[in-house]
């Protein structure tokens, strides 16, 4: 794979990362996530923003002036968050009632207009598409591993009704982790979204540091 694109996949998926890098989309990512499949229907409903925005205003940027840009991005972003929230009630209803106003909300997504103004409004359009599915991807399997740990924990299951809030085809994601377990209510409470993001954040830290740890180890060795 080439470097440059190896690099925005990296960065997307890890070092970048909305939530865990970033620290951006925090509450949606509290709200929403009280069971994977929340996550999961949030995660794609954003990465479907996320991609088409950085195309169109990656397609658009020539011919947008500096002082105007911003506008016409939010402009850009909302017309598709309009879209994509019809497209839920229409297809997904039972979906778009859980997520409720937080599809409207990703309008107001740094994210999204963060990487339109640093990436897609400067890079061509294969680069900016790769870059905002790269970020949505994040976003979503941020979302899914929190929503899944605290639903593991919560209420014992994983992906719990998915084929009715995702569809017949998301069936096979539903699994009850321990069987006839009661649930910790925490953990789906506001302050469990909160404790699952601080310890995963945490464990983020240390992965990195390690990595960094390891990495300026070997040109040591490679000297001896």
């Amino acid at each position: 794979m080439n470097e440059k694109y190896a690099r925005i996949t990296r960065e997307g998926l890890w070092d970048n990362n909305v939530v865990f890098a970033q620290m951006l989309a925090l509450c949606p990512t509290l709200a929403v996530t009280s069971s994977a499949t929340n996550g999961l229907g949030m995660g794609l409903a954003s990465t479907a923003v996320l991609l088409l925005s950085n195309i169109i205003i990656s397609s658009v940027r020539q011919f947008v002036s500096a002082e105007v840009r911003i506008p016409v991005y939010i402009v850009l972003i909302a017309t598709l968050v309009t879209l994509v929230d019809m497209s839920l009630n229409a297809w997904a209803h039972e979906l778009y009632k859980v997520l409720g106003l937080f599809i409207a909300l990703i309008v107001v997504n740094c994210a999204i207009l963060g990487r339109a103004e640093a990436f897609a409004s400067k890079n061509s359009v294969f680069d900016a598409a790769l870059d905002g599915l790269m970020m949505g991807i994040g976003f979503t399997l941020s979302l899914v591993v929190i929503g899944g740990v605290r639903e593991v924990f919560g209420s014992g299951t994983l992906f719990a009704n998915a084929h009715l809030l995702l569809g017949p085809a998301f069936s096979f994601l539903e699994m009850t982790i321990v069987p006839e377990y009661k649930g910790f209510l925490l953990m789906i409470l506001p302050p469990g979204g909160f404790m699952v993001v601080g310890l995963l954040l945490a464990a983020k830290r240390v992965l990195d540091q390690r990595r960094a740890a390891k990495a300026a180890a070997m040109p040591e060795a490679a000297t001896v």
